[in-house]
């Protein structure tokens, strides 16, 4: 039995749509060891290839693309909402305002720092954002994850990051996060596990409430249930199974935009970088 290491955040989402393999939910020849770190020590990790399947930022992965192959499934995508700016309540940012970021390779980071080239950006783990609003370290600072639902009374939107990418990029889903895995790794290997964690997002799906409720009662989120359940509906959701057209022109979109302001590699047509899975049919046809 191989081995392969799977890296995904501790975050509801990326826990809720791989725990299907880990309560083995879905039949697998390989061993599967999971490990979790916030996303931007994923992103991190992932620049120095380390982990053979891993959750990044979609903002990471043009600096990722010849190391590690987009994986379809598993994916986050906004649908009018994303991300938030926040700063204290009445509080007026200047162009330099001192802001914490979630990470230099998070798409939240990309996105802001075309909206605010002037801005002095900090970067702190995304827990620690909306303390260090409070307490004067920074001006504004951008909440991703469940973060977006519940932050501080004293606290207010300055942005919505939805606002921002819709007006870069149109009335079209705003990338956030999805997973890669590593090229190194045997291609039928490699379509075999695509396949595998495709099954475990749509079982996870399918039966959200039986397994949301085994992750709170395992403390395995962050988060009371009816919390849960709302931020589920926002990024672990039906279109989270498979990459749609409209998520990939998305991502190229992202992509074109994040090279015009000479702050990502120069990308292909997404499709280019993902799996080629038709390479299992013509491989056992030909021994047919």
């Amino acid at each position: 039995m191989k081995n392969y290491t799977v890296a995904h955040s501790p975050d509801a989402d990326d826990i809720f749509m791989y725990y299907a393999a880990k309560f083995g939910w879905i039949d697998t020849p390989y061993k599967l060891k999971n490990i979790a770190e916030d996303i931007e020590t994923l992103n991190q990790k992932a620049l120095k290839n380390i982990f053979d399947i891993c959750a990044i930022s979609f903002g990471a992965y043009p600096f990722l693309k010849d190391e590690y192959a987009l994986l379809k499934t598993a994916v986050s995508f906004g649908y009018g909402y994303g991300p938030k700016l926040i700063k204290l309540k009445g509080k007026r940012l200047k162009p330099n305002f001192k802001v914490a970021l979630s990470g230099e390779y998070t798409t939240n980071a990309l996105i802001f720092k075309i909206a605010y080239p002037k801005a002095r950006i900090i970067y702190k783990n995304f827990l620690e954002i909306e303390n260090a609003i409070l307490n004067g370290e920074v001006d504004a600072g951008v909440l991703i994850h469940e973060s977006i639902l519940n932050f501080d009374e004293r606290l207010e939107v300055e942005k919505e990051l939805w606002d921002i990418w819709n007006e870069l990029a149109g009335e079209i889903p705003l990338p956030l996060g999805g997973m890669v895995i590593r090229r190194s790794i045997p291609l039928l290997d490699a379509i075999n596990l695509e396949e595998i964690l495709t099954k475990a997002v749509e079982i996870a799906n399918n039966h959200k409430n039986i397994l949301a409720k085994m992750l709170i009662e395992r403390n395995l989120v962050r988060v009371d249930d009816k919390t849960l359940d709302k931020y589920l509906g926002l990024y672990a959701n039906d279109k989270s199974i498979s990459l749609d057209e409209k998520q990939i022109k998305a991502l190229n979109k992202l992509y074109e935009i994040g090279y015009k302001y000479n702050l990502t590699p120069c990308m292909k047509d997404i499709r280019e970088y993902m799996i080629p899975k038709e390479y299992k049919n013509i491989r056992f046809e030909e021994k047919i």
